[in-house]
């Protein structure tokens, strides 16, 4: 099939979004009693099913494909796998379950939930399976099976060289989430400066001395099972006993040290203050320092982030950064910053990594020493940053 005639017998973006409206209440096993005609043509052109036998199916299988599309680790791929029933062991589960199930992943109530994350979670499906079409048509089987070429990427090249065209890639992955880390160097700022970008979770960073974590103007770390930047480092900071169990939250007491010392329990700091703490069990990882950038603001049930926050946050990670450099030896070099406010804060990763960017040029122009290292989620967020 040509890839004019694949896009044509795609169905639109709308007739998409209302059929995904339509089977969030009723769920998966509506799937057999109710034809949903544009997620049956979708599934097809996908080939992810043959027709109108083996749809339901087709339609199931190509969903979870967008899900992975948006990430697995990422909170609107987690949102709309709980909102569709795409978990294990949730296929059948009511819709008010479903939704308060998507709810806790925002950490809002099911009714904020349904009102403000709620559409945007449906509408990111949506795009996702017209993303999911708009490639080249598939190999035999389905979208993604072994043999089939990766689509070109729009961001640089993995350390071992340039494509066969010349231009930089990182290579697409099917299940986002599943691959194992990925690091990909000099990275430009400017015509100057490099930075190094890692597709990780950030707390399995290795000897990179300052890990920057994102977290409210109140310096309450995310709880230690959320999948946010915070939460993460919390957890692998912990010291635990032999039997596993944390006898020290290491990150957590420092901070409420630092509030009590600076008389701001319960009180917010300045977005885009930032306070140290020692790494507790990353030590073993290589990391010295990590620094608490205070960048997202509670807003009833969700947070709000100005992106000059993240300027004033870098700018001040790296003001601290110039202050503790020698007093460890060898000197501090290296740090690295995740999306700030791109998680629980709402800001877009390519809003966030703009910023981010234009705030580290800054910096090293005025002190080119230092070795900076950005870490994403997913390969996808990799390529944006990488094509910015």
């Amino acid at each position: 099939m040509s890839q004019e005639s694949f896009a044509s017998n795609s169905p639109t973006y709308d007739q998409l979004l209302e059929e995904l409206k339509g089977i969030r209440r009723p769920g998966l096993p509506d799937l057999r009693r109710t034809d949903r005609p544009a997620l049956r043509a979708a599934a097809v052109a996908g080939g992810f099913c043959d027709g109108s036998d083996d749809a339901p199916a087709g339609i199931e299988a190509l969903l979870r494909e967008a899900v992975r599309r948006l990430g697995e680790r990422d909170l609107l791929g987690q949102a709309a796998a709980h909102t569709f029933g795409l978990l294990p062991d949730r296929r059948g589960a009511p819709a008010h379950d479903r939704r308060k199930m998507a709810a806790a992943v925002y950490g809002v109530t099911p009714e904020r939930f349904r009102k403000q994350q709620e559409p945007q979670v449906i509408q990111q499906l949506a795009e996702a399976v017209l993303t999911i079409l708009r490639e080249p048509p598939p190999l035999p089987g389905r979208p993604g099976s072994a043999g089939q070429s990766p689509g070109p990427g729009a961001g640089p090249q993995p350390s071992g060289g340039p494509s066969a065209t010349g231009q930089s890639t990182i290579a697409r992955s099917g299940r986002v989430g599943q691959e194992p880390p990925l690091r990909v160097d000099s990275v430009p700022v400017d015509a100057r400066s490099t930075f190094t970008l890692h597709v990780s979770p950030i707390e399995l960073l290795r000897d990179i001395e300052v890990l920057v974590s994102s977290e409210n103007v109140y310096l309450e770390m995310s709880k230690t099972f959320r999948p946010t930047v915070s939460g993460a480092l919390r957890l692998a900071a912990a010291v635990r006993d032999p039997a596993g169990e944390i006898v020290d939250d290491v990150l957590a007491r420092e901070l409420a040290g630092w509030l009590r010392a600076h008389g701001r329990p319960g009180l917010p700091v300045r977005p885009g203050t930032v306070v140290p703490t020692a790494p507790g069990a990353l030590t073993a990882r290589g990391v010295r320092r990590i620094y608490h950038a205070a960048v997202a603001t509670p807003r009833d049930d969700t947070y709000e982030v100005r992106p000059e926050s993240i300027a004033r946050a870098v700018s001040a990670c790296f003001a601290l950064a110039r202050a503790e450099r020698d007093r460890y030896e060898p000197a501090l070099s290296s740090i690295c910053f995740p999306l700030l406010g791109a998680g629980r804060g709402g800001l877009a990763p390519a809003v966030s990594a703009t910023w981010l960017r234009w705030a580290i040029r800054d910096e090293l122009a005025r002190d080119s020493r230092w070795r900076v290292h950005l870490v994403v989620r997913s390969r996808e967020i990799a390529e944006a940053v990488g094509a910015l």
